[in-house]
């Protein structure tokens, strides 16, 4: 693309770079441009790594639009679709479709193999395990060394114990699990670590969903060995499936655990009313204020769209990439009054941080109460809890696809 043509009323010199850098001392908002941006348009090109300039939408009404929209699709085998890197361009062919990459009834089939493990009864069922690994972990950090480091005493390994009682997986085998899991999520994992890790996790489910086929358990592994044994799926499907759960509930939950925490040091009066509260509600409440103002995916929900579609004054093509970022839109000032102040009383609706529409985060009721209850055990176990290094020291995960920290020292 030249850099003189007009692309809807803007040049290319106006399209920034996707992800764009956030505040030097502001690490919980999402990029002052983006801000910027969005209080004037809902929607605007961007810049990725491969040249191409895909649609960004940041407005609160246009992304929930998107999210809903039939003619917005997640295949990212469609020629034109957003890829967040080489890597995962490069192995599009390679993966077998998923609920994460298919529309219509494809997606809908997939969606129902995982919507059982997922269900109320199921996840209200691990909430003692869930109590459990914490306060297990939390033991072990007050028993260890100051400083402690959270993100491998708490934030990771929680979710990644709690995820694999949810597949299924033998306790024997946790910490072989959890450390594949792990491979390619620390801070200087190559390409190669964290294809180990997935080859590696995915032989491992391959052979769990056998042994299940003529074993059942109440897990989520067994559900998808019923289906292979009715030949619905074959053994390679259930596994990318499996996999997929594991990695997009560990990974964002443990980094909303992460940011959670470094957040509410930040604000001591709002962790008060968090630690000191017995009411559930108030929890709940503060749970949901803490995904909205912390969005953990900070390069996008990625799609295509298949279909002219006019929003927001604006004509998305057939073809053009679009890239749905739930951090402004989560901050959208349109629909959260003063969204820069956290308040975990807020009552103004619902936020996008699972998505919305039905794509929406298969797993969110799970990573809810893993939230309800990690942050409040946290504060009221070691109340004095706080920083070992300053906030502006702290090495958050700016280089990464989901936002984080890398380490988390605190002390008591």
């Amino acid at each position: 693309m030249a850099d003189d043509t007009v692309t809807s009323n803007v040049t290319t010199r106006d399209i920034p770079e996707f992800p764009m850098p956030r505040a030097a001392g502001d690490p919980f908002a999402p990029p002052p441009i983006v801000l910027e941006r969005n209080a004037e348009q809902q929607l605007f090109r961007v810049r990725i790594w491969d040249g191409s300039t895909p649609w960004l939408i940041t407005g609160y009404e246009a992304i929930r639009a998107l999210f809903a929209d039939p003619r917005v699709s997640v295949d990212d085998r469609r020629e034109g679709y957003p890829h967040w890197n080489e890597g995962m361009r490069s192995t599009v062919h390679a993966r077998p479709p998923s609920v994460f990459t298919s529309d219509g009834e494809e997606h809908n089939r997939y969606r129902r193999m995982l919507t059982k493990a997922f269900t109320f009864k199921r996840v209200e069922a691990l909430r003692a395990a869930v109590q459990r690994i914490t306060d297990e972990h939390i033991d072990t950090i007050l028993a260890g060394p100051r400083p402690a480091d959270l993100v491998p005493a708490l934030s990771l390994p929680v979710p990644s114990l709690v995820i694999s009682e949810m597949l299924g997986v033998p306790y024997a085998d946790a910490d072989f699990f959890q450390e594949q899991a792990n491979k390619g999520m620390s801070r200087y994992a190559t390409a190669e670590d964290a294809a180990r890790g997935a080859g590696a996790l995915a032989k491992y489910l391959a052979n769990l969903i056998r042994a299940r086929v003529t074993d059942p358990r109440e897990d989520l592994v067994s559900d998808l060995a019923e289906r292979v044994g009715a030949q619905e799926i074959s053994v390679r499907e259930a596994a990318q499936l499996a996999t997929g759960v594991l990695i997009a509930g560990h990974e964002t939950t443990a980094n909303q655990i992460s940011l959670s925490v470094a957040a509410l040091l930040e604000h001591p009066d709002q962790l008060a009313a968090l630690r000191d509260s017995d009411d559930p509600k108030v929890i709940v409440t503060a749970v949901e204020e803490l995904l909205r103002f912390l969005s953990i995916i900070q390069t996008g929900q990625r799609r295509i769209a298949v279909a002219d579609i006019e929003i927001a004054g604006e004509t998305i093509r057939a073809g053009e990439g679009v890239i749905l970022d739930v951090a402004p839109a989560n901050w959208d000032a349109r629909r959260f009054p003063e969204p820069g102040r956290l308040d975990l009383e807020r009552q103004d609706g619902p936020h996008v941080g699972f998505g919305y529409g039905r794509h929406q985060c298969v797993g969110q009721q799970l990573a809810r109460m893993e939230l309800q209850i990690v942050l409040p055990t946290l504060f009221r176990r070691i109340p004095d809890i706080r920083l070992a290094v300053p906030r502006d020291e702290l090495p958050f995960k700016h280089d990464a696809l989901a936002y984080g920290l890398y380490e988390l020292p605190v002390t008591w």
